[in-house]
């Protein structure tokens, strides 16, 4: 039985951990070709390893998404591996809660490249490869914190970031439909991933995050596969009359306003 991404070629930005490698493990699984793209090519190798340890359907690149030369040389590299793109999983960012009289232009200026140019940049190269296809379709990850100011979390900068990505893809919805090419967002709450460990130490994280189950009505905090399963629904055929879309994939966060 073929799988919904059979021959379909894709980049997944921050496809090392998390999220990102969750979206590429089962992209491939279900019969696509991949880029990861990160930073760290130690990381990103072994990601790729362990998604196709043949590595005829993953290749990596590492480099900074806020550069923006790196857009063009992932585009360049599905090209010449895999012939073509049809799918970006635009999914790169960081994420460390910050007061905002404690912020400095320094790590501002590193939320908008990683986050909002990164992901700008990126869109837009996938986006020629995709007309040359004749189409595709774009995912991007948001947040809630786009949305909603948690007290527990000060989050200005990121935020701030996350919501131009969300109207980002409000914008390209409408430019980018002449193209056939559909863009949407999924926005989650709190998803355990690696991300917290840039900020906290595994005694750290094993003490915090437990704390924020109770804020999802669900019950819990979410994992990257409950993100994943949304991010591929929006990425298939399935979804094929969809685009501009924000999902809350939240475990009922934004549903509790």
């Amino acid at each position: 039985m073929e799988g919904r991404f059979q021959n379909k070629v894709g980049i997944v930005t921050g496809g090392g951990t998390g999220i990102g490698h969750e979206a590429a493990r089962r992209f491939v699984a279900e019969g696509g070709s991949a880029v990861l793209l990160g930073r760290r090519a130690d990381v990103l190798l072994k990601a790729a390893s362990a998604i196709d340890a043949s590595g005829a359907r993953v290749v990596t690149l590492a480099a900074d998404v806020g550069d923006m030369s790196t857009a063009a040389r992932a585009v360049q590299l599905a090209t010449d591996r895999f012939g073509g793109l049809d799918l970006l999983f635009n999914n790169a960012g960081i994420f460390k809660p910050t007061p905002f009289l404690d912020h400095s232009e320094a790590d501002f200026d590193r939320y908008l490249a990683t986050i909002l140019k990164g992901k700008f940049f990126m869109a837009q190269a996938a986006a020629r490869a995709m007309q040359r296809r004749g189409g595709g379709a774009i995912v991007q990850t948001g947040s809630i914190w786009a949305e909603r100011a948690v007290a527990a979390t000060p989050s200005s900068a990121y935020s701030a970031a996350n919501a131009g990505v969300h109207a980002m893809v409000r914008n390209l919805a409408v430019e980018l439909a002449p193209f056939n090419i559909r863009i949407n967002a999924v926005a989650p709450a709190v998803v355990e991933t690696p991300v917290y460990a840039s900020f906290m130490s595994p005694e750290e994280m094993k003490q915090v995050l437990p704390t924020f189950n109770s804020f999802h009505p669900i019950g819990r905090n979410g994992q990257p596969r409950d993100v994943v399963g949304a991010m591929l629904f929006l990425a298939s055929d399935e979804a094929s009359w969809v685009t501009g879309a924000v999902l809350p994939v939240d475990g009922g966060v934004m549903a509790s306003r």
